[in-house]
């Protein structure tokens, strides 16, 4: 009865949730004390999708919602947390997982392991390896993975990258982190309350933020040391909440501006009274900033957070301090094939500027990556093309421009970021 745990799951039309509940459930050390608060968001013309044979089990609260009402991840894990009856740990996934043997145990076992350490309030978190429910168990990584820094996204939220954890082999103790996944959360049972998601977020912005609010509520960050269990990254063929929603990009740009008032970005002002869904009273968000090593009003980031070391960054004097952030720019410019039908390519411009029209980075591609690229046709949907720079500006247009060696210039592409 001391170790209830609270699992939080939100699915959406998805037919890997039933399995996943069931593996949850029989690779668990101690099945009777799990504790299932699951939104159930469902079309009823998906007949595979029913939790019927859950209904009379005490240890199930499951939310019917429509499909057509849900009003995305973040608003549905707000609605979880409201279920929550004072157990002692509680763990966040999404609706598409499997799991090791035991994994109860030794989620537990870290946590107090850690605690005996000194971090009263201790969180394990993760994008854990992933496994292909077509292809399963072959196709399970064995490897524990991290999070680490990506970029800033022009909308202002920061992405995160999995890394395979160094020396995993030889390591007994989770690993500091600075970063939150919503797919894999496992810590106290107050976090429910403490720490809620915020459902007038979307999605994209909601883990950053919960990274630092948990931060400022006494949590310390970890990510485990050893596989626990295994997500599917991709959904490949199945419903995306988005792809039902038709004001899904509305929603998600108010998200956005609503991430950037958190964090001051842009010259923003918090001037809306976030209550329950702003930064805790334990620690500052400038204290995560100097632990993470990230400035979210210079969207800036330090070499030590670039470079992958473990939190917490080095502590700095003053002028040290203000002089270690970078503000580094990374975008993906995406290309249609139809854009570019030549066959004689021998360059493609690839400029940003800011407001002002002024350039701050300019990388051609020549002939042979041209070729490349255009042989992706059939492979990739589209052409990618990856930039990534040092500026003070923000870049607020990007462009790109074909030049034939038959034809000369052609078709200029401008893009707003």
């Amino acid at each position: 009865m001391n170790n209830k745990i609270f699992i939080q799951i939100a699915s959406y039309r998805d037919p890997q949730l039933v399995p996943t509940i069931k593996d949850c459930i029989a690779q668990a050390a101690h099945p009777e004390n799990l504790v299932f608060g699951i939104a159930w968001q469902h079309n009823k013309e998906d007949a595979w999708d029913t939790l019927e044979e859950f209904y009379g089990d005490p240890r199930f609260r499951i939310l019917d919602i429509p499909h057509n009402e849900s009003q995305g991840a973040c608003h549905s894990r707000n609605l979880i947390q409201k279920l929550y009856q004072g157990e002692k740990y509680t763990l966040q996934l999404d609706s598409h997982h499997r799991f090791i043997k035991d994994w109860d145990t030794e989620c537990i076992n870290m946590i107090v392991q850690l605690q005996d350490k000194g971090y009263k309030k201790p969180l394990l978190t993760s994008y854990i390896s992933s496994f292909d429910p077509d292809n399963d168990p072959a196709e399970r990584i064995h490897t524990p993975w991290l999070m680490v820094f990506d970029r800033f996204i022009p909308e202002g939220a920061v992405f995160f990258l999995p890394r395979d954890v160094p020396d995993w082999q030889q390591r007994i103790d989770p690993v500091p982190a600075r970063f939150y996944s919503a797919h894999f959360c496992f810590t106290l049972g107050e976090f429910c309350l403490e720490v809620q998601h915020d459902p007038n977020y979307y999605f994209h912005g909601e883990e950053i933020s919960i990274a630092a609010r948990a931060y400022t509520w006494g949590y310390d960050l970890f990510h485990p040391h050893k596989i626990i269990a295994w997500h599917e990254y991709t959904r490949k063929g199945r419903s995306k909440q988005w792809e039902d929603d038709g004001k899904w990009v509305d929603k998600n740009n108010l998200c956005h501006a609503r991430n950037r008032k958190l964090f001051e970005m842009d010259g923003e002002k918090r001037d809306i009274d976030f209550k329950q869904y702003g930064f805790g009273p334990y620690r500052t968000l400038e204290d995560y900033e100097k632990y993470a090593g990230i400035n979210f009003k210079k969207r800036a980031v330090q070499q030590y957070t670039i470079d992958q070391k473990f939190p917490p960054n080095p502590i700095l004097n003053d002028e040290e301090y203000e002089s270690s952030w970078l503000r580094i720019f990374k975008h993906c410019i995406d290309i249609g094939f139809h854009d570019v039908p030549e066959k004689d390519y021998d360059v493609w411009v690839v400029a940003f500027q800011d407001e002002t029209g002024k350039e701050l980075h300019r990388k051609d591609i020549g002939k042979d990556e041209i070729n490349y690229l255009l042989g992706l046709e059939g492979k990739e949907d589209y052409i990618k093309i990856w930039r990534e720079f040092h500026t003070e500006s923000q870049p607020k247009k990007w462009i790109f421009w074909p030049h034939s060696e038959s034809k000369g210039w052609l078709n200029k592409i401008e893009r707003n970021i």
